[in-house]
């Protein structure tokens, strides 16, 4: 089973400024309560990822890559692991008062239980992703 999720928040602040957060691997993975650990090598991270179902009793890795990048509005990652497999999209797009981003995220798991955890938790993991962008505008000025 695949899950498919889209989703767009608007910020007030620097464009410019978003993108330097969601074009940053560890930025993005610092945003995701399931990622445990990660490290980062230019665009590619490798997350920890530790998910509470019960198929999965340790943390897992997955290795992600950005692959297509177009500055300052655009970033694709792909990440791959025996478990699952994740494609993200960010789209930024200057507003009257800062920006649009747009988020698209598909996933497949390889394990029973992890599309269903992230259909059920996807909405959370993007509130997630917005306020560490709205504290990153908040705290760089």
């Amino acid at each position: 089973m695949t899950v498919r999720v889209q989703r767009t928040f608007d910020l007030v602040g620097d464009p410019e400024r978003v993108w330097e957060f969601i074009a940053d691997p560890a930025q993005r993975a610092r945003a995701i309560s399931v990622v445990a650990d990660y490290s980062v090598d230019g665009t590619s991270a490798t997350w920890h990822i530790e998910l509470p179902i019960p198929v999965i009793r340790r943390t897992f890795a997955v290795e992600t890559e950005d692959v297509e990048r177009d500055p300052p509005t655009y970033v694709k990652f792909v990440g791959k692991s025996r478990m699952m497999r994740v494609v993200g999209e960010h789209e930024i797009t200057t507003t009257d008062t800062g920006c649009r981003v747009d988020n698209r995220f598909t996933v497949d798991g390889r394990v029973p239980g992890i599309e269903r955890y992230f259909e059920h938790n996807f909405d959370a993991e993007l509130a997630n992703l917005e306020q560490a962008l709205k504290r990153d505008l908040e705290e760089r000025p």
